[in-house]
């Protein structure tokens, strides 16, 4: 759980940390935002799911603006501290059933959900810095270690 914990802390920090610097571009930026935004859909639409409650409605990709991102960002951490704070290590194995957006059916673990939601993130955090050097923008350092480190 210590683990997972630490995992959400820098997932937090890096969403910080990535709208901070979208904040500093001057030049077009919509599929960055894009991006981002997909990320935060993302961890919404996760944690419905860890909740029970239907996320197959719930957008995974949408335009929207970067004031809209920064209202996600504050959300996405309320919700994952609180979920957090209640999620204890024997429920980390428990399964969860949920549909995606195509009403497919899944089960997979706890545990399996909240590391893939940090990883994902990451993923497309990296897409994020790679179109930012491709604006002429410094890359934001992400890195786990550079978060324990601060």
């Amino acid at each position: 759980m210590e683990t997972i914990q630490k995992m959400y802390e820098h997932l937090i920090w890096a969403n910080k940390r990535i709208l901070a610097t979208l904040h500093t571009i001057n030049e077009e930026q919509q599929e960055v935002i894009r991006l981002f935004s997909h990320i935060l859909f993302s961890e919404i639409v996760w944690m419905a799911r860890l909740q029970g409650i239907d996320s197959s409605k719930l957008p995974i990709w949408a335009e929207v603006d970067l004031k809209f991102c920064e209202q996600l960002v504050k959300k996405n951490e309320e919700n994952i501290i609180s979920y957090l704070l209640i999620v204890n290590k024997e429920d980390l194995d428990k399964n969860i059933t949920y549909k995606n957006s195509k009403g497919n059916e899944f089960q997979n673990t706890i545990r399996e959900i909240l590391t893939h939601v940090c990883l994902h993130g990451h993923y497309h955090r990296g897409q994020i810095n790679s179109k930012l050097r491709s604006l002429g923008a410094e890359p934001v350092v992400l890195d786990f270690i550079h978060y324990i480190r601060s």
